[in-house]
Order: C-alpha cells, then sequence, then structure tokens
C-alpha cells in the first residue's frame, strides 16, 4: 500500500494535513448516489471551479462504520462527471490537528474537516453537500446559522464553529449555515443526501423566514 501526505499552508500557517493510502476507490453505488445531486449542483453553478481553475463545492456521504465518510476529492470542482477515482474515504480525523487520514486514489478536500464536525455533532448527519453561491451567500449571512468571519476554511477553528452553532443556533433543525470567513461558502446536511440537497434548495429559494 503506497500512502503520501500533503499540506495546505497559506500565509505559513498550516490548515490542514492529509494522509493518503492509496487504495481501490470506493463502491461505484456511492459514486452513482453522490452523481446524482453532484451532477445537479454542478448544473445550477453551485459546484464548480473559477476562473483560473480553482475548484469548489463537495459533497460526502457517511459510512455505516464510525467516523468514516465518503467525499468527493480535493480539486474535483473543475471535472464535469466524477467517476471512482474521483472520490475518497475518510477513515480517521483529528479536529484539534486538523489531519484526516484517507483512502482511495486521489486526497480528501481540506473542506473534509468541516464534513467530520458535522457528522461528529449530528450523529443523525448521513450526508453533507457544501455549495459556493455570491448571490445566496449574500442574502442568507447573518440570517440562517453563520460561522464567525475569523474562522477561515481548512481550519479547526472552522470546524469548532461548526460545534457552535450546533449548541448555540437553530442550525440543527434548519440544516442550512452559511460561512462568514468562507466566502460564497454554505452548506447543508441531512439524514440522506436526498434530504440534504432537498433542503439546501428549499433554503436557496427563499423557504426561510
Amino acid at each position: 500500500m503506497v500512502h503520501r501526505s500533503w499540506q495546505v499552508i497559506d500565509e505559513g500557517y498550516i490548515k490542514f494535513h492529509s494522509q493518503l493510502h492509496q487504495t481501490p476507490p470506493p463502491s461505484e453505488w456511492v459514486v452513482e448516489e453522490v452523481n446524482t445531486w453532484r451532477d445537479r449542483m454542478y448544473a445550477l453553478g453551485y459546484i464548480g471551479a473559477y476562473e483560473g481553475g480553482i475548484g469548489y463545492g463537495n459533497i460526502s456521504v457517511k459510512s455505516d462504520l464510525l467516523n468514516e465518510f465518503i467525499v468527493t476529492g480535493s480539486g474535483t470542482g473543475t471535472i464535469p462527471l466524477l467517476f471512482p477515482d474521483h472520490f475518497t474515504r475518510v477513515s480517521s480525523y483529528s479536529i484539534d490537528e486538523n489531519s484526516v487520514v484517507c483512502e482511495g486514489r486521489i486526497d480528501a478536500s481540506s473542506e473534509s474537516m468541516t464534513h467530520a464536525a458535522v457528522y461528529a455533532c449530528a450523529p443523525d448527519a448521513r450526508a453533507v453537500i457544501h455549495i459556493h453561491s455570491r448571490k445566496h451567500w449574500d442574502a442568507l449571512l447573518n440570517r440562517i446559522p453563520t460561522t464567525s468571519k475569523s474562522a477561515a476554511y481548512g481550519t479547526p477553528e472552522m470546524a469548532r464553529e461548526i460545534k457552535r452553532l450546533f449548541d448555540e443556533t437553530d442550525f440543527r433543525e434548519i440544516r442550512v449555515m452559511a460561512m462568514a470567513g468562507h466566502e460564497e461558502g454554505i452548506l447543508s446536511y441531512g439524514t440522506s443526501l436526498e434530504d440534504a440537497g432537498r433542503r439546501l434548495l428549499e433554503v436557496l429559494e427563499g423557504e426561510y423566514p
């Protein structure tokens, strides 16, 4: 088994550490399930890439095993149609150390820690969808549960902000949040991928006071 490690570093601060074990990709039925909603989000422009080729947006589904989930891999926002090699299984993680161990052909996104924090706080969560939309982000910021502006993506602070939203806001009921420190970032979760996707679209379409 081959493995490698990589880090996301911004302004000298190590934001995220991933250790990848090269193994066969997740089963095709998982990929098919995720792609049902991933294709829809991509078509709407909520998952994709900015000019210059920087990808955004990702989706994960919880495994039956404790602390495991399968997530679209790093940088896959640039790819219109995903195949099994574009997914990775996060087999363990540490929020305090901001690190993950993953298995597959591709590294986990630095956003994996945000997904991990949701699964850690909500035992009923089985799927997480993270999208980007400037229009909806501007409209929903501080109207729905919103993380602190000081909490950047790919940091333990963002993961801790997720816990704060569960403890101090109605995030558990709304199931959609905005990321003030991650421009354009919006996240939903649900008891299934269908639940997470439908709830996200409801809020984006204005079904929130």
